[in-house]
């Protein structure tokens, strides 16, 4: 396979499904590609999920370029068998992957790049493409008192499933679609309790509403006016999602697509809704602080669980690996993505680091397509 014009192939930082997918719209073009994961697998991120997840969006917008996912993994794919599929993607492709390979940082040399890496390897190439994931690094609040809690406080990356929490009293923080999943998974594994703290109401949707799945509302309003889809999606929420607020889970008063253009994406409805309603899980104020074994929540009142699994969410990690070049913004999300590159950074792209209505996985597929063509015309000029 041909390489870069230089004999250097493409070097990926990323084996999960933005990784693979940009490797194998390189191959497409003839660019050789070189992935690097500092795991001892692909997918590694994934391999790590809750036991429980399913993809929420369809088998059909999520399978990745060159290879559709198996109909027999259903409509919404189950954990174990999207891993099965990117390790069958990477083979199917060709992928070269590079395991225990850790980048700790990467710098421009002249018109390359240096990869700094473990064992004091340093590896050039012309192109970088950076895909270390969206949820790379929890994020873990610094509530007053945290250190002294006296109950078990873990992150809900650490979360599998709900068999070492039967018969406790659970409390969940983070009403976002992974502990709306996790409040349900308790609630139906035998906890004794589970309450939701919710700072933010969620917008709350059904992950199909008569065969049609939400991922596909998401994709025809992508370029809707803001304030028009807000409207759709308040009119369809009354007649698909019930009223909540008797439970401590109000409406929201902020549109959705509002909510989705500042990052927060709606819940997709897995079983919360049954278990509000039935009184299983316990919607309650946001957590502002630790006593002991005592939570304080917002609204003045406390609760005493006997754990607290944080969905507090993650940050994208990426500040010390191209932090001092200038192309994250304040949050330390990439200034640009998919095809484009920085001014200041030729030759140096990201690639899964959005997350769209429409779905990640459907929109890191167009980008690695993107990236594909971008890598492939400035190897023509080159050469």
């Amino acid at each position: 396979m041909p390489m870069t014009d230089d004999g250097v192939p493409v070097h990926i930082i990323g084996a999960g499904p933005g990784g693979l997918a940009t490797a194998a719209a390189l191959h497409e073009r003839g660019i050789s590609t070189v992935v690097l994961e500092k795991s001892a697998s692909v997918a590694a991120s994934w391999r790590a999920h809750y036991d429980r997840l399913r993809l929420h969006t369809t088998r059909r917008w999520s399978a990745l370029p060159g290879l559709p996912i198996p109909r027999s993994y259903g409509r919404w794919v189950a954990r174990d068998d999207f891993v099965r599929y990117l390790e069958s993607y990477a083979e199917h492709h060709g992928i070269e992957v590079a395991t225990g390979v850790e980048v700790d940082s990467v710098e421009r040399s002249g018109t390359d790049w240096v990869l700094h890496a473990n064992g004091g390897r340093r590896l050039s190439t012309p192109a970088v493409v950076v895909a270390t994931g969206y949820n790379h690094t929890a994020r873990m609040p610094s509530w007053p008192g945290r250190e002294e809690y006296e109950g078990v406080l873990l992150h809900a990356s650490r979360y599998r499933n709900a068999k070492p929490y039967a018969g406790k009293d659970v409390l969940v923080v983070g009403a976002g679609n992974t502990g709306a999943e996790i409040a349900a998974d308790l609630a139906q594994g035998g906890a004794s309790r589970v309450r939701l703290a919710v700072r933010t109401v969620p917008h709350i949707v059904r992950r199909s509403t008569l065969g049609w799945p939400a991922q596909a509302n998401g994709i025809l309003c992508r370029r809707l006016p803001t304030r028009l889809v807000d409207g759709l999606a308040a009119r369809m929420a009354k007649m698909a999602v019930p009223d909540l607020s008797a439970r401590g889970l109000p409406r929201p008063d902020t549109g959705l697509y509002t909510r989705a253009r500042q990052g927060a994406i709606p819940v997709q409805d897995v079983g919360l809704i049954a278990a509000v309603q039935k009184g299983s899980v316990e919607p309650v104020a946001a957590v502002e602080s630790f006593d002991g074994a005592k939570i304080q929540l917002a609204d003045g009142t406390s609760v005493a669980p006997d754990v607290v699994i944080a969905a507090t969410g993650y940050v994208r990690g990426l500040e010390d690996l191209v932090g001092g070049l200038g192309v994250l913004d304040d949050a330390g999300r990439p200034l640009v993505h998919g095809g484009r590159t920085h001014p200041e950074a030729p030759g140096l792209y990201f690639i899964g680091y959005t997350n769209p209505l429409s779905g990640m996985l459907r929109e890191l597929s167009l980008d690695a397509q993107r990236i594909g063509k971008a890598i492939a015309r400035a190897t023509a000029r080159r050469a």
